[in-house]
């Protein structure tokens, strides 16, 4: 009877520092946005900010939200256009965060992204603009920017798909394994990746207006640091306000292509937490 006593004691020890451990982390985590609800979609603005369609569509933006049926699951899928449609440049949308980043903050974002198919252009992450502004500056907007693309730039270079996040003088750099120094390889569509993007706010500086990001997913088999000290597109150095992105068909002569970028499990944390949520 001691016996069976004993190991109901740790038993129920043990439990309770499994529950712990698992629920601990869930508290820090405030929930952006997981598409669970279908009127989730009126909290998003979206904006055509550089419509050149021709023929002329209006809001040719694709932005809604999906059901991953298999897993009853739900997600967000952002397309500048449908397929065919060509000169949407600026495809642009927003969500107001549930809580302001002020400077001096480090807030930790976590965010599920799937490429539905290549060729695409897609970039998204954090702005500390209004909506009005937004709409003016639309990619200096953006302060921590992550960008999913294969697109050819204006000097030739042709993007491979990897996933590239900002450096100095709103250069982009592809994502490494820093461990091994070995390069990362372009994303696989259809293959989830789950992102931590852990934002210092505090002033340039101090060594903030920056971001490390971490990946899981496709060759990222565990969760693996894969860019240190990536840089504020603008570093304003001011409080971060939305969650923001954008997607660009290319121009009517050199169209990129109308891949789509799909969003799900948007949350956000204060410091750094690299945890994952959970419903």
């Amino acid at each position: 009877m001691k016996k069976n006593a004993n190991t109901i004691n740790i038993g129920l020890l043990l439990c309770l520092v499994l529950t712990s451990a698992c629920a601990s982390p869930d508290k820090n985590w405030i929930l952006v946005d997981d598409f669970e609800q279908a009127k989730s979609i009126s909290t998003w603005q979206k904006m055509d900010t550089d419509n050149q369609t021709k023929p002329f569509v209006d809001s040719p933006q694709i932005t809604e939200i999906r059901a991953e049926a298999a897993v009853n699951n739900h997600y967000l899928i952002k397309k500048p256009a449908a397929e065919g449609v060509i000169g949407n440049r600026k495809a642009i949308t927003i969500k107001k965060l549930p809580k302001v980043i002020g400077v001096g903050e480090t807030y930790t974002f976590y965010t599920r992204i799937k490429v539905e198919y290549f060729p695409n252009n897609h970039s998204f992450g954090l702005s500390n603009l209004t909506s009005t502004e937004i709409e003016k500056q639309h990619y200096n907007s953006f302060e921590p920017m992550i960008r999913v693309t294969d697109k050819f730039e204006s000097n030739g270079y042709k993007n491979d798909g990897t996933l590239m996040v900002m450096g100095d003088n709103k250069a982009y750099h592809k994502v490494s394994h820093l461990a091994s120094k070995q390069a990362a390889k372009p994303l696989e569509t259809d293959q989830w990746y789950e992102l931590w993007y852990v934002v210092n706010n505090t002033l340039h500086e101090q060594g903030g207006q920056s971001y490390d990001l971490y990946v899981r997913g496709g060759e990222f088999i565990n969760q693996e640091k894969a860019f240190e000290y990536a840089k504020f597109r603008m570093k304003r150095e001011l409080p971060l306000l939305y969650f923001m992105t954008i997607s660009n068909t290319g121009s009517v002569k050199k169209p990129y292509g109308n891949g789509g970028l799909i969003y799900d499990d948007i949350y956000m944390a204060k410091g750094e937490v690299l945890s994952t949520p959970t419903h």
